[in-house]
């Protein structure tokens, strides 16, 4: 009676895996298709099409760009530095020094011969305390603001406070943006007459590319099989998840790396939350919530082109400690906000965006491990089993390493960043083994994020940079 029992649940929980599994491949091909569509009708135009009509003054909108930074030496300077050569007419940079531990603070006021000036800051969002605030004496839009250490959100808010500028850009200490891309990701702002109140742009991996002063010179692929994994997810995560849910306003994050944002509605929103280690998905969120209760047609878009590039763990203890942070965001961004979920009242947001992280991007971890537990274990019990485990097996590889190689096929379509043939087929080569080594061991790491939850750890965990840039 009991083994009857027990071959029932087993039967069951297979069952229940494959209809899982089943229900989010179906729903990432209609993502897919959505994003062959949105990518089909934008490169239909004429891509080398010249952004000089928005270089006038008169239709930009002038931005403030923020860069929170602790213990970012290594490659704050080359940052700045970028951000000194974009392509923009009207903008201002702010590097928020974070209670930093390292030289940060005066490697930046010795390169960019800085003084040290008096300034009342309108406190819009409340924040630590101020140590001093910056100014260059040769360029006068360059701004570095000394605070106590309070975390990535509180030196966003604090930017906030300080910021001139009606729109305000939160930019990572270790990324390098290309020329035009502030050009680009401000594109649909200005021409939605400004129903458009966030804008995010992709995020690409500068680990084995070449970078001089603050410049990407050429792009190249790293030696290291971890790094190369992260840019197949990183494709994934851009061109087929965001373009899909972009499309129809369902989007419920714009990366921290790069993402511009209206600076008034981010103020009613009451700035980034302090009390999260996801940051930038909880202010989407929030600001998609203020939209549906104001009863206003506003959107928040994802646009493909501008690129920003940074810097990634090639260590894989780090990339744990980064993979468990994430999930452990994620989760309170979601829990956060949980009264959205399956509410009418926030429309498709409520009804589509909520559910899908939490039922795929939150719950899936359990269930994909659950998946390859079943999987090991059929091999030992055979019979039924085995083909339960059999079926998962090959709905894994569909569900992992098929929809990335699509995503390696869409960079190739659509934005051909990675100019030689050689990289994309060691790209492709590389994501059809995702399914055998790298998705689970970040499946495990999602699930320690999990435990970390459940337990209450809190904290970011040291995350190692080494700087991009020669």
């Amino acid at each position: 009676m009991l083994q009857l029992i027990g071959e029932s649940i087993g039967i069951v929980f297979g069952g229940f895996i494959t209809i899982y599994m089943v229900l989010v491949i179906s729903f990432y091909s209609v993502i897919l298709l959505l994003s062959l569509l949105q990518l089909r009708r934008e490169y239909k135009l004429d891509k080398e099409q010249a952004y000089d009509e928005y270089l006038n003054d008169l239709y930009t909108k002038p931005i403030s760009i923020i860069v929170p930074a602790f213990n970012e030496e290594a490659g704050l300077i080359q940052s700045v530095r970028s951000l000194l050569g974009i392509n923009y007419p009207t903008y201002e940079i702010i590097v928020v020094n974070d209670g930093s531990t390292d030289d940060s603070l005066n490697k930046m006021i010795r390169h960019y011969e800085m003084k040290e000036i008096k300034k009342v800051i309108r406190k819009q969002v409340e924040t630590k305390n101020i140590k001093g605030i910056y100014q260059s004496r040769t360029l006068p839009n360059l701004y570095l603001i000394d605070k106590e250490n309070g975390g990535k959100a509180d030196a966003l808010n604090v930017g906030l406070n300080f910021s001139h500028y009606p729109y305000i850009c939160s930019l990572d200490g270790d990324s390098i943006l290309e020329r035009d891309a502030f050009l680009k990701v401000m594109k649909p702002i200005m021409l939605s007459n400004e129903d458009v109140i966030a804008s995010g742009g992709s995020v690409r991996i500068a680990n084995g590319c070449k970078i001089s002063n603050g410049h990407l010179l050429e792009v190249g692929l790293s030696k290291h099989p971890l790094v190369i994994m992260q840019i197949i997810e990183y494709l994934r995560a851009f061109l087929m998840g965001r373009i899909g849910l972009s499309r129809h306003n369902l989007l419920l994050i714009v990366s921290g790396a790069f993402g511009v944002f209206s600076k008034s509605w981010v103020a009613e929103a009451g700035g980034y939350k302090t009390t999260t280690v996801g940051e930038d998905m909880e202010l989407v969120v929030r600001l998609h919530r203020l939209i549906k209760e104001k009863g206003v047609k506003k959107k928040i878009v994802y646009v493909p082109d501008p690129v920003c590039w940074t810097e990634v763990p090639e260590e894989t203890k780090f990339l744990r400690r980064q993979r468990r942070r994430w999930h452990r965001g994620l989760f309170e961004s979601l829990w956060a906000h949980r009264k959205l979920a399956f509410n009418p009242k926030y429309g498709p947001i409520g009804m589509i965006s909520f559910p899908y992280f939490w039922i795929v991007e939150f719950f899936g971890p359990i269930i994909e491990l659950s998946g390859y537990i079943y999987i090991l274990c059929s091999l030992f019990i055979g019979g039924i089993y085995l083909e339960f485990a059999i079926i998962i097996f090959l709905l894994s590889c569909l569900y992992g390493s098929l929809f990335s190689m699509a995503s390696v096929l869409l960079e190739e379509w659509s934005l051909r960043k990675y100019p030689k043939v050689s990289h994309i087929v060691k790209l492709f080569l590389y994501s059809m083994t995702e399914t055998l080594w790298y998705r689970p061991l970040t499946v495990f790491w999602r699930c320690e994020g999990i435990w970390q939850i459940i337990v209450g750890e809190k904290g970011w965990g040291e995350m190692k940079r080494k700087g991009v840039s020669e």
